[in-house]
């Protein structure tokens, strides 16, 4: 299915991505230096990815091995061969005044990564992936990258693996950018070889062209062609990093663009840079084109053999298949689906869950009590990994009717994480196992003798008041009675 159409008169919007993703190695892709964050500023270096002269790249096979994974995740064609380039051009964070890289001859081509939007699912064309290496960072000081009273130059990042996945003019509007690069993130992190959290590991380029609707050819403006393209005026913008970034950068710009088009005036073909504190993109140069980067082939590096890769190194399940199954196997619906198979770990925790529960109760638990708590206390799930056994003693006293599933939640769950205690533990120190059945029938009897004005109202018909004297009896018993119990214990009484 082709992407949606979104215009403002007879306006076309037109995105492509360059996400450049950080591969998760220990050591940098031509160097031994460290991938490590650290504070201390050009730490993790060396002559390699300082570009001292004489110093020469020998290429990180983990890097290649995760290029290769990822190769696979998208059903790309990786070839019988690749190689690297450099990619030629001056910039304070680029040591060597040359990027190595990959130029006609990428690790990855032509796949493909199926996205949903509203609802809707299709596929969104990848036309290329290729290994290469990172730059520095830059830290602008006094200000954002035109107003700085200067700037600062570390080299730790220098040399970091980057695959940089480069997207079809596929998407029509920001909100279909964010939902690729959701995709994307969630199938990185199942392969192993991406690491959301760290610093500057997502980064994209988006290039945003807004065509009229009569230079398009045929009558549907889904289709691009190739001519329309080409006439253009591409805006490239630069530096932005998520998801929430890029839908943000791209609706400020689309609505820069139309608005000038609408005005009169000429879109300049050009690079501009997000400034996500200001909420704007502010022109940085002209755009380059490629015969101004002067490729030529990296002599320092020979030709590197993979086709046979591809079949000897596994991936994973991928989150949309995993989604697809949980509903078919575990009879979940997509909403529920999607958050359990948010990242592999809360994935794999649901699967260790429902082996031993009801499917439905571990869903609630892992989904709607777990993350629910987790998500409003900004903790990973892989941040508790070694006590994913007391959640499911927590969910094994639910299941077995030793507490309520209210207390095992708003007490016991609430407890655990907040004070490191154990399920029993905390079942003991607040007395939350069920009351004995005389108990709870003993402390019906008592609210209904004490609350004569409800009893009346419910039997005027106000069936309301019932909730009320369930609220009563709840109070007696300290919260360890099963409200559905007392409920309908307290029906059974005022029947009499």
């Amino acid at each position: 299915m082709t992407a949606q159409t979104v215009q403002q008169g007879d306006l076309v919007t037109v995105i492509g991505l360059e996400v450049h993703v950080q591969l998760e190695t220990d050591t940098k892709i031509f160097c031994g230096c460290s991938t490590e964050q650290t504070d201390e500023p050009n730490e993790n270096v060396c002559p390699v990815c300082l570009g001292l002269p004489g110093a020469l790249p020998v290429l990180n096979e983990g890097a290649v091995e995760a290029a290769v994974k990822i190769g696979k995740a998208i059903d790309a064609d990786i070839p019988e061969e690749t190689r690297f380039h450099r990619k030629n051009y001056y910039y304070p964070d680029l040591p060597k005044n040359f990027q190595i890289t990959q130029y006609d001859e990428p690790i990855c081509a032509d796949g493909e990564l199926e996205i949903s939007v509203e609802g809707t699912r299709r596929s969104v064309t990848i036309e290329r992936a290729h290994l290469e290496e990172d730059p520095g960072s830059l830290q602008h000081v006094g200000g954002g990258i035109d107003t700085a009273d200067y700037t600062l130059v570390d080299y730790n990042r220098a040399g970091t693996p980057l695959m940089e996945i480069v997207t079809a003019p596929d998407f029509r509007s920001p909100d279909e950018v964010r939902a690729f690069l959701a995709e994307l993130e969630e199938v990185l992190e199942y392969l192993g070889v991406f690491d959301a959290e760290r610093d500057g590991s997502l980064r994209i380029d988006a290039n945003l062209s807004i065509i009229p609707e009569d230079e398009i050819d045929g009558d549907d403006a889904d289709e691009i062609g190739e001519e329309a393209l080409a006439t253009a005026n591409r805006t490239e913008v630069k530096n932005i990093s998520s998801h929430k970034g890029a839908e943000k950068a791209l609706a400020y710009e689309e609505t820069r663009q139309k608005n000038a088009i609408q005005r009169g005036r000429a879109v300049e073909q050009e690079t501009r840079h997000w400034d996500e504190a200001r909420g704007i993109t502010v022109s940085m140069r002209s755009k380059e084109e490629e015969k101004d980067y002067r490729y030529f082939e990296e002599a320092d590096l020979p030709p590197l053999r993979v086709s046979d890769w591809k079949e000897t190194i596994a991936i994973p399940e991928l989150p949309s298949a995993r989604r697809e199954r949980f509903g078919t196997e575990y009879g979940l619906d997509e909403e529920a689906a999607s958050k359990l198979t948010s990242t592999k770990q809360v994935a794999d925790f649901y699967e260790d869950v429902a082996a031993e529960f009801d499917p439905d109760l571990a869903a609630t638990w892992v989904a709607d009590n777990l993350l629910g708590e987790l998500n409003y206390r900004d903790i990973e799930i892989t941040e508790i990994e070694g006590r994913l056994e007391e959640v499911k003693r927590l969910v094994a006293l639910v299941d077995e009717d030793e507490i309520t599933a209210k207390n095992a939640r708003e007490t016991v769950l609430r407890s655990m994480l907040d004070d490191g205690h154990t399920p029993d533990e905390v079942v003991a120190e607040e007395g939350l196992g069920k009351t004995s059945g005389d108990e709870v029938q003993q402390a019906v009897v008592e609210a209904v003798d004490e609350n004569q004005g409800a009893v009346e109202d419910y039997e005027s018909g106000d069936d309301g008041a019932i909730n009320f004297l369930v609220g009563q009896v709840m109070q007696k018993t300290g919260g360890s009675a099963d409200p559905g119990d007392v409920n309908q214990l307290l029906r059974a009484e005022l029947g009499e």
